[in-house]
């Protein structure tokens, strides 16, 4: 029988049992995803005001510099003094990792840039960065008033992270009866994770207000249902059901 040539030859396809695992940082999140996220992978954590995007943020940061790892945050909307400030009283000392050069706290104003995406690649990649989250996406539709532009950047973005093989967090900003799941309703198409915290005003009782869905996972069995989620004074926390 003739040998297949390495063009006849099918190629292997990576299982997600071999894919390597980033502990999210969130305690009751990773059991629901095949044990984190992918390294490499682009996650969108969409929801409304104050649900909790930033924290998360921060949260999976944490958990990477604990690890020893070199992490970034990229906000394009608070200045970096108040982001230190408002994690305080989780207990999380960003300053310390700001001095010992293992957290970059990055500060963009696209509204002083041509290209938004180009000066935060070039950053990841001077720093040797393994994580990094980025927030928001919103911000984009500011700088951007064309449609087209707008899912173009986002794109550009995106596309960008995933080249360097950085695994990051993104937030975007959905309104409260929003019925899309993302601000232009075109991230969660590019992304490989979509996570959605939404508040129920009418919750009571024992019942949390805050729920989380994963609602996109590529390469992983994950959860379909929705997770009762608390902010507590250590951060965010999953609640089985």
């Amino acid at each position: 029988m003739p040998k297949k040539t390495r063009s006849q030859t099918k190629p292997e396809i990576k299982s997600s049992a071999k894919l390597e695992r980033i502990p999210s940082g969130i305690p009751g999140l990773d059991k629901l995803i095949e044990g984190g996220f992918w390294k490499g992978s682009t996650n969108l954590i969409s929801g409304g005001a104050g649900v909790g995007k930033s924290i998360f943020c921060i949260q999976f940061l944490i958990e990477g510099l604990k690890r020893g790892e070199i992490c970034m945050f990229i906000t394009l909307e608070q200045k970096p003094e108040d982001i230190i400030g408002d994690v305080a009283r989780f207990g999380w000392d960003l300053e310390k990792y700001i001095k010992d050069k293992k957290l970059f706290l990055v500060y963009q104003d696209p509204f002083q840039l041509m290209d938004v995406t180009a000066p935060i690649l070039d950053e990841i990649k001077e720093h040797r960065v393994s994580r990094v989250a980025v927030d928001s996406t919103g911000v984009f539709g500011m700088y951007y008033k064309d449609p087209f532009e707008i899912r173009k950047q986002l794109f550009k973005l995106l596309a960008g992270l995933k080249s360097i093989g950085v695994t990051s967090v993104l937030t975007s900003e959905l309104t409260e009866d929003s019925k899309i799941l993302s601000r232009f309703g075109v991230e969660e198409f590019i992304v490989d994770g979509l996570f959605t915290i939404r508040y129920n005003e009418y919750a009571s009782g024992a019942t949390p207000p805050l729920s989380l869905n994963v609602r996109k996972m590529r390469r992983t069995a994950h959860s379909r249902m929705s997770i009762p989620m608390e902010i507590t004074s250590k951060g965010i926390v999953l609640k089985s059901k």
